[in-house]
């Protein structure tokens, strides 16, 4: 029988999850897609997302890719239904649809965007959605720092050690802070983000923002590709995949 190969857009609430991707210690958004998929369709299905979000980390657009024995655009249609009612509340598909045998969801997007959220005030309704931070920041300076990521391609010094890429050069074509009723916004976005990057370096603007070091710091922190030089990573609570862009994917948002 013919097999095709599908993207499924899904969005997703990261707080009881290991993560995206299937590991032995804990439960993954990949695990309990790739259950229902393949209890849904009655045939194993290996799905293979756009990126590695971690522990805790959410998502309102996120695609993977699987391969599965040709069904029509209509049993597509109706399958969303009938997967999201197998899948937790916290997880929720927004379509499948056919695409070319060669498509990939990693390495065919040409950008992914993050927001990060940060609040000031204690809200219950706000936990694990937003990051409480407890003082004062100068957004001005931040976005003053914010800029110089732009001029930059060598990310070294915000990602994770022994990770298992070719080259830590990212090309950064957004990076603003704006105020969004009580909270601080952060929104980013790349044609690719290296493990954990988002994280450390909202950890170090929050450095700037605090005043523990100028904004031209952040140049020199570049520049040194050292990761312990750069600041601490920020709660993955406050941090959102909000958008994957693919050249044959008109964009929703």
């Amino acid at each position: 029988m013919e097999t095709k190969r599908y993207f499924v857009e899904l969005s997703y609430n990261g707080t009881d999850f290991h993560g995206w991707q299937t590991q032995p210690n804990g439960i993954t958004v990949q695990e309990c897609l790739d259950k229902a998929l393949s209890t849904y369709f009655r045939q194993e299905i290996i799905s293979l997302g756009c990126g590695r979000t971690d522990a805790g980390v959410h998502a309102t657009q996120f695609y993977a890719h699987f391969d599965l024995v040709a069904v029509s655009e209509q049993q597509l249609v109706k399958a969303v239904a009938g997967i999201n009612a197998m899948l937790p509340y916290s997880i929720a598909i927004a379509s499948i649809f056919e695409v070319a045998p060669d498509a990939h969801a990693r390495f065919d997007a040409t950008a992914r965007e993050y927001k990060y959220y940060l609040h000031f005030k204690k809200n219950p309704f706000k936990l694990e959605s937003s990051w409480l931070y407890k003082g004062t920041l100068d957004m001005q300076k931040m976005n003053e720092a914010a800029q110089i990521l732009l001029k930059h391609r060598d990310f070294s010094c915000f990602s994770k050690s022994n990770t298992q890429t070719f080259t830590n050069n990212c090309k950064i074509s957004s990076a603003k802070f704006e105020t969004q009723g009580e909270s601080l916004v952060f929104t980013i976005k790349a044609d690719r983000f290296l493990r954990n990057m988002v994280r450390a370096i909202m950890g170090t603007l929050v450095m700037v923002g605090k005043g523990d070091i100028e904004v031209g710091a952040v140049e020199e922190i570049i520049l040194s590709k050292n990761r312990s030089k750069a600041g601490q990573s920020v709660p993955a609570c406050g941090l959102y995949l909000v958008a994957v862009e693919y050249p044959y994917i008109k964009m929703r948002k």
